[in-house]
């Protein structure tokens, strides 16, 4: 019996070999596939965040409203005539290189890290259930915002002021969520084991969506924070904060709860089309270059 017990468990331990070995063979490693992974990504954000600019402008001019103070808001439709009027159109363009230049870096990375993260988290524990596609998220979010963080900074502020030109090395990195990534991921693998549909336009549609929805959601307030305390060196209405958890405090009990969701709407506007033509675009930009789907 101890025999036969032992041999099982060789046989077990040779199959789980194997089995590693097929899923490590499975990997791509050669430097055209990794050059494919990070350009298809970092692309895919770039057209999504050329898109949608205008609407991130719009954006950090709602958050940045009634600082410190309690009372109605103006809407993005006023805000968006305001500052046509005042500004001009190119005003909607502020800062668009920097968030180009941003969304290269910030997409190749952040999309191009997070299968290689949830293949080793698949490898570590034999599974990748949603809390690991949240953690393979949250640190390929987190590696792409530590590094990309300082045009994120230029960036704002040239949304807020033309003129800005104030250097941008020493601000504290901003808050991301995995929120994005893990949404699309497990929404597709849900509609494809619950739904007729497979691999294409409508189920990418369809799973950006949602991810996009649900980034609105949990980033709004996260979003919100970072306006501020990006810009509060430059504005002498923004409070002097210590940090985010300070600062969502000041803004709760100064301006109200509802102070955190400013400019949702213009989040979600932006958000939903940029998370749809981001996915949508690294998908079939995947398919072209012989790549899996996410």
């Amino acid at each position: 019996m101890d025999g036969g017990h032992s041999h099982s468990g060789s046989g077990n331990s040779d199959s789980f070999v194997v089995k590693v070995a097929e899923e490590k063979q499975k990997w791509p490693v050669s430097s055209s596939q990794i050059v494919s992974h990070f350009g298809t990504s970092g692309l895919s954000v770039a057209v999504a965040t050329a898109t949608t600019h205008p609407l991130d402008v719009l954006k950090v001019r709602l958050q940045m409203q009634l600082v410190g103070q309690r009372g109605p808001l103006t809407g993005m439709g006023q805000v968006a005539a305001q500052v046509l009027k005042k500004e001009g159109p190119k005003a909607l363009y502020l800062g668009l290189m920097p968030a180009l230049i941003r969304s290269v870096l910030y997409g190749g990375l952040r999309l191009g890290l997070y299968e290689p993260s949830k293949y080793a988290c698949n490898l570590a524990f034999g599974s990748s259930n949603i809390l690991l596609k949240i953690a393979s998220g949250a640190f390929s979010g987190a590696v792409a915002t530590a590094l990309t963080n300082p045009v994120e900074v230029l960036k704002v502020r040239l949304q807020m002021n033309a003129n800005q030109r104030r250097g941008s090395m020493a601000e504290m990195p901003a808050a991301l969520t995995a929120s994005q990534l893990a949404t699309y991921d497990e929404t597709k693998q849900v509609l494809i084991r619950w739904t007729p549909l497979d691999e294409g336009f409508h189920l990418h549609l369809l799973s950006s969506t949602v991810a996009g929805t649900v980034s609105t959601l949990v980033t709004a307030p996260m979003d919100m924070v970072k306006t501020r305390l990006m810009l509060q060196r430059e504005s002498k209405t923004v409070g002097n904060y210590k940090n985010g958890f300070q600062c969502a405090y000041q803004v709760m009990l100064k301006e109200g709860p509802r102070a955190l969701y400013k400019g949702g709407f213009a989040i979600f506007a932006r958000l939903g089309p940029q998370t749809a033509i981001t996915f949508i675009l690294c998908e079939e930009l995947r398919k072209l270059a012989g790549l899996d789907a996410i």
